[in-house]
């Protein structure tokens, strides 16, 4: 199935270059471009896209706040939103998984690694950068801003299968080495997770990292169980 993605940079020359790379890979197909955050939230509702590349520095409305806007809307339940920025820095990791993105890389990126990404946040699994690092992630998602929490616990309704999976999601293991550790197969581990994110009502990988840090199911400093 092909991929749509929309490309969402106030300057030209970077979206080109990105709409090369990716449109020469098969699978894949850029189906517009925007120039500033306003711009792709209409986009991304008009074009059917599957995944947006977006820049977090633009006019009028920055990435962050248009990723909001898309994280936010019922009717792009199935956009998956990829920030690429050069200001890859602690507190706009954690601005972007806040505001609903699924993943996160420096525009330094290579080419090969720009369409592995895609294909990964594409398939509704969590990206980020190798200078992203876990620590960064939990250290700032346990500041006090974060919004209240409701008065009965989000994670009530999992099992204890899928609290233990969503345990090993937050730590950043893939499906493959949950179920290693879990002696499952690799399917059954991918059940558990859809199953988790279906209950809890999140979109993919990165928001369930951040929602079981809001829960304390998961704390900074935390090892592997």
């Amino acid at each position: 199935m092909t991929i749509r993605v929309l490309l969402a940079d106030d300057q030209a020359l970077i979206r080109g270059g990105f709409r090369l790379i990716l449109d020469a890979e098969p699978g894949i197909d850029v189906v517009g471009e925007a120039t500033n955050g306003r711009e792709a939230v209409d986009l991304a509702r008009s074009s059917r896209t599957d995944l947006v590349l977006m820049d977090i520095r633009m006019p009028d409305v920055d990435g962050l706040e248009a990723t909001r806007l898309i994280a936010g809307d019922e009717d792009l339940a199935g956009v998956r939103v990829l920030i690429l920025t050069t200001f890859e820095n602690d507190d706009n990791v954690v601005r972007a998984l806040r505001a609903g993105a699924s993943g996160f890389l420096g525009k330094n990126v290579e080419p090969a690694d720009l369409v592995r990404a895609v294909q990964t946040v594409a398939a509704g699994e969590s990206l980020l950068s190798p200078t992203a690092t876990r620590s960064l992630i939990t250290r700032f998602l346990s500041q006090p801003e974060l919004p209240p929490l409701p008065a009965a616990g989000p994670l009530d309704g999992l099992t204890d299968r899928e609290r233990e999976v969503l345990t090993f999601v937050a730590h950043g293991l893939s499906n493959d080495d949950i179920a290693d550790r879990l002696c499952l197969s690799p399917l059954t581990a991918k059940t558990h997770v859809n199953r988790a994110m279906t209950k809890l009502g999140v979109r993919d990988r990165a928001q369930l990292v951040v929602l079981a840090y809001q829960n304390g199911l998961v704390r900074p400093g935390d090892q592997l169980p």
